[in-house]
């Protein structure tokens, strides 16, 4: 399984950019499709952005489409969010996730500690 560990969150203000950053461990990176998730307060996991195992496909919830960013580093085992015109809606807890579509590949790994996003004035 991959492990993995999320960094870059904080609290912004409304319109503000934030990158997060998650360093995923174990041989089997490259082979998968990564995601990126959040919770927002008081309710479920939600899919927030997707990247297939060579970065030729990206695909984002609507929320976030033309705001958010998905790239990975294969060869340094990266995977970031770049967050820009972010909103208190955008609030919530952050996690990378290997991915089947908008859904975490459950079987591949097991859930990081995650990043607190708060986009707040």
């Amino acid at each position: 399984q991959v492990q993995l560990v999320e960094s870059g969150g904080g609290l912004v203000q409304p319109g503000g950019s934030l990158r997060l950053s998650c360093a995923a461990f174990g041989r089997t990176f490259s082979n998968h499709t990564m995601g990126w998730f959040r919770r927002p307060p008081g309710k479920e996991r939600e899919f927030v952005a997707g990247i297939n195992r060579n970065a030729y496909i990206t695909y984002y919830a609507p929320s976030v489409e033309g705001r958010f960013t998905i790239s990975r580093d294969n060869a340094e085992n990266m995977v970031y969010l770049q967050m820009n015109s972010l909103k208190p809606e955008d609030t919530g807890v952050y996690y990378c996730f290997p991915a089947l579509g908008p859904l975490p590949a459950l079987d591949h790994a097991s859930w990081g500690q995650g990043t607190q996003v708060t986009v707040s004035s």
